[in-house]
Parts: C-alpha cells; sequence; structure tokens
C-alpha cells in the first residue's frame, strides 16, 4: 500500500512539476529571505530583496548599520524587528566565515539546534535554511501544510515538531522530495487549498474529506 503523505505529494508534482525552489540567486540570498518572509508575503519581500541588491555579501550585510538596514528593508514589514533578526544571524554566520560548505558538514540535529538559537530564528525559519541552504532532508511545518493536511482529513499533532516527524516517518530521506514537497504544498495552498477553497479541479480532491477549518 502507498504510503498516504507519499500519495500526497505524487498527487501535487504531477500536477504542478517541479518547483525549482527556493527563489533565490544564492544561499546567503535564500537564508535572509528566509527571514525576511516571516509575517508578510514574498511580493513585498522581493522588494526589500532588490532594495538589499547592491550591497548583498554577507561581510557588507554584517557590518551595515542596523538602522540602515532596517530602512532597505521597509517593504518586508516588522523592518525593525527583522533588521535585528538579520544581524543576530549574521553574528552566527560570521563564526564559519559566512562559508555554507563548512555548515552543511555539521549533522542535521547540531544544525538544527544552533539555528534554532539564533534570536528570531523559530523552527519553522531553520528548517527552510536547512532544505534550501544546507541541503539537510527536513519536512517544513507552515500554516499552509496544516491547513492542507486538516482538510484532506489527517489529525496531525498540534506541536511542530510532532507534525514534522509524523511526516518524517513515513518518507524517504530525500532531499529533492523534502525540497519538492514544501514548494508544492505552498503552491497548492495559493492555487486550491485556500483560506476559501476551490475544490472543482483539485488534484487532491479525490482524496480529500474537505474539512473547513475549525472555529
Amino acid at each position: 500500500m502507498q504510503p498516504a503523505y507519499q500519495l500526497i505529494y505524487d498527487k501535487l508534482f504531477e500536477h504542478y512539476g517541479p518547483q525549482s525552489w527556493w527563489p533565490a540567486e544564492t544561499p546567503f540570498e535564500m537564508m535572509i529571505g528566509s527571514i525576511l518572509v516571516q509575517n508578510t508575503n514574498w511580493r513585498n519581500v522581493d522588494k526589500a530583496l532588490i532594495k538589499l541588491g547592491p550591497y548583498f555579501e554577507p561581510e557588507i550585510i554584517d557590518h551595515f548599520p542596523i538602522e540602515d538596514l532596517a530602512q532597505l528593508i521597509r517593504s518586508s514589514g516588522f523592518y525593525n524587528i527583522k533588521a535585528k533578526r538579520i544581524k543576530a544571524f549574521m553574528e552566527w554566520f560570521r563564526q564559519y566565515d559566512y562559508d555554507t560548505k563548512r555548515i552543511k558538514a555539521i549533522n542535521n540535529t547540531e544544525l538544527r539546534k544552533a539555528l534554532i538559537n539564533i534570536h528570531g530564528i523559530g523552527k519553522e525559519t531553520a528548517d527552510v535554511m536547512l532544505v534550501y541552504a544546507f541541503e539537510k532532508p527536513i519536512f517544513v511545518v507552515d500554516a499552509y501544510a496544516r491547513r492542507i493536511f486538516y482538510r484532506l482529513g489527517y489529525n496531525m499533532p498540534t506541536s511542530y515538531d510532532g507534525f514534522r516527524k509524523l511526516v518524517e516517518k513515513e518518507l524517504p530521506e530525500e532531499l529533492t522530495l523534502y525540497n519538492e514537497f514544501h514548494a508544492l504544498l505552498v503552491e497548492h495552498a495559493k492555487q486550491f487549498c485556500r483560506s476559501k477553497p476551490i475544490c472543482k479541479e483539485c488534484p487532491l480532491l479525490d482524496i480529500c474529506d474537505q474539512r473547513l477549518e475549525l472555529k
């Protein structure tokens, strides 16, 4: 019998195809983008990334005055808070000479713990960095994943890691799968499984209980 979570992935991949995520030119841009996208949409992040463009080197961002950094990322919202989070991340990144290759050599558990210990880096942000910057196979739990899995009929754990581990227990430890799965769930939430779902022609309709969010 085909694992349930694998079936979700297969149906989404068949419908949408490869997503080629994360939308960034470099791992460093990806990591900064993952901080900027907290509590906002990608359009606002894109504007901030364009403003940052002329300064997009780790050493420059690390030594950039925090007040000036905040103004450059203003479009992302909560810009003063996010500037502090970027600075905290840069302090950690500097310890490895801004070298993602060195960081990739750290085992998954240790690296995840280190990222979560950085001010302003929660579990979701840490996990997207792990997948898209450091090439570690891990399932990213976000609001879209919770919405889709609930509507499909799965009573997933309320805790972040409980949800994540339950999915990972069933899926093979393949980076490409986790890379695509998160991107596919985001795309599906935007196209069909919106806050007001569009169930007609949904690629998951035949396996969906069509449950609405709990009030």
